[in-house]
């Protein structure tokens, strides 16, 4: 195995030769390492489960987790290599400082519903729950987050750009029947959706097999593009907007 092993003022790749056995995976590996050979090699985990994210890490060039991904995926006598994520700052070793998703969350505006209704039961359509449900199956592990070239290769881009797991969210939230919040123009102006151009790399990278592109990014922009630039959306807006101002100036007693 070859390792990145270093902090945030630089590093290099450190070769190991590891004894494994059959059906072990990459983490196990690592673990193997810390237990024999360097007991101060950092790695995150927590459920080795697949279901934490914490083990997020580049694995010969592709962020995966390390808890989940085989050695026999590999070829006999192959060398495996780990890095940790590069869209984040490292910390140490295959640590980063992931705090910047974290920000981003703060940022979007939570669930809304409306008003329980006088039975206290809320419907929904089965196709609504089903809906939700995929984009309820994030770990949050950001594999999609330092695979999305908007933000690897750009870092400038960050501010300005929420990323493909942020996008997911504000589906799942948009898309909620019940909802009552309206995000459509903070993903266009405050995360950046338009930047996004759809070429599936962070679908492509969930281990949860998430459709994060399909289901969830381009029915996220078509929403945003009826709001800022359709005409008949426009309209309607502008004639409600008025209905509501003249109801408004209305003198109380002549609602009538």
């Amino acid at each position: 195995m070859r390792v990145w092993r270093g902090d945030a003022t630089g590093g290099e790749l450190v070769d190991y030769t590891v004894p494994v056995e059959e059906g072990e995976v990459v983490l196990d590996a690592l673990h193997r390492i810390q237990a024999t050979q360097s007991g101060d090699l950092a790695v995150r985990w927590n459920c080795k489960a697949g279901k934490c994210g914490s083990c997020s890490t580049e694995i010969n060039g592709k962020p995966r987790l390390a808890c989940m991904t085989r050695l026999s995926t590999f070829e006999q006598g192959e060398t495996i290599t780990v890095t940790p994520l590069r869209t984040f700052p490292v910390i140490r070793d295959l640590v980063t400082d992931v705090s910047y998703n974290y920000r981003v969350a703060e940022t979007i505006p939570a669930f809304a519903p409306q008003p329980r209704p006088a039975d206290g039961a809320y419907r929904m359509q089965q196709v609504d729950v089903e809906r939700g449900q995929e984009f309820r199956k994030c770990i949050e592990c950001f594999l999609c987050q330092t695979v999305c070239h908007v933000i690897r290769d750009h870092e400038e881009n960050k501010p300005a750009f929420s990323g493909p797991r942020f996008f997911l969210r504000y589906a799942e939230l948009e898309m909620h029947p019940l909802d009552t919040n309206d995000r459509r123009q903070l993903a266009r102006e405050q995360a950046g959706i338009g930047l996004c151009n759809i070429t599936k790399c962070c679908t492509e990278v969930c281990p949860e097999g998430i459709h994060i592109t399909d289901n969830a990014i381009i029915p996220m922009k078509e929403r945003v593009v009826d709001r800022s630039f359709d005409p008949v959306t426009w309209l309607g807006r502008k004639i409600f907007r008025r209905d509501q101002l003249e109801e408004a100036q209305v003198p109380q007693g002549r609602a009538e």
